[in-house]
């Protein structure tokens, strides 16, 4: 059974729809999502509509990202906190939250935090950021001792994770594997492709293969559509889009 983990979308709907058509191609059975669907990118309504008709199949199971509860319920000491830390993402919350129906935040907010499932014999735990919190990063290059400790509370197998965009993965001393699947619709890096994560299992000896792969997508059409969104600090994000050297908007 072949699996397609994707995280982070961040209404980039071009890249959604690239991304599942190579999902397809590789004869996967399932989807996990790892939240934050909407954020901060082109077309977040479009996008979250997507989503949204995909959680109704059996075959697609989806969490809760960070981005996905603030927005769930909008308020300004949220803003004020996002402002501290930057101001284009301050804007952005603002922005999505205004196109949001109640509707769309009742989905989002009551999108399950972490997920554990089981199959053949493996267990695997979907997590935004990490076991711990919606918002911890695990990054390429950390200590291994730092990835153990966050996920010292699971007798997960397999941790699949999202949140800092960046693909990465951890074979710890209790033989769990933690897999960081970067983003499909925001990577931070300067490699503008869309990444997600396939896992392959041998259902006969409960044995896998994880990787990652990335996916081209017309990433110029993207960041025009997000530039024209209209609100402050846009532009910036729509060259992240092509070429991002930092995490947040400069």
């Amino acid at each position: 059974m072949k699996i397609g983990i994707i995280s982070d979308i961040h209404g980039n709907l071009d890249a959604l729809n690239c991304v599942l058509k190579d999902i397809k191609s590789e004869g996967c059975e399932k989807i996990f999502c790892l939240g934050d669907v909407v954020m901060a990118g082109p077309e977040p309504i479009e996008t979250l509509i997507k989503i949204q008709e995909l959680s109704s199949l059996n075959n697609f199971h989806i969490i809760q990202g960070n981005t996905d509860k603030m927005l769930s319920v909008f308020s300004f000491k949220t803003q004020n906190e996002i402002l501290k830390t930057n101001a284009v993402m301050a804007s952005a919350y603002y922005a999505d939250s205004q196109l949001l129906s109640e509707e769309n935040k009742t989905f989002l907010k009551n999108l399950k935090e972490k997920e554990e499932i089981e199959l053949f014999g493996i267990k695997i735990l979907l997590v935004h950021g990490s076991p711990r919190k919606n918002n911890e990063n695990i990054y390429p290059n950390m200590k291994l001792e730092e990835v153990e400790e966050m996920i010292k509370d699971t007798d997960a197998d397999i941790i699949f994770c999202g949140h800092t965009h960046m693909p990465c993965g951890y074979q710890t001393n209790t033989e769990q594997t933690v897999v960081n699947v970067g983003s499909v619709g925001r990577p931070f890096s300067e490699n503008p492709d869309s990444c997600y994560a396939i896992m392959d299992i041998n259902e006969k000896d409960s044995t896998y293969q994880i990787k990652h792969k990335f996916v081209k997508y017309d990433v110029n059409r993207a960041s025009e559509i997000l530039k024209n969104r209209g609100f402050e600090g846009a532009d910036k994000l729509a060259k992240m889009l092509l070429k991002a050297t930092s995490r947040y908007p400069e």
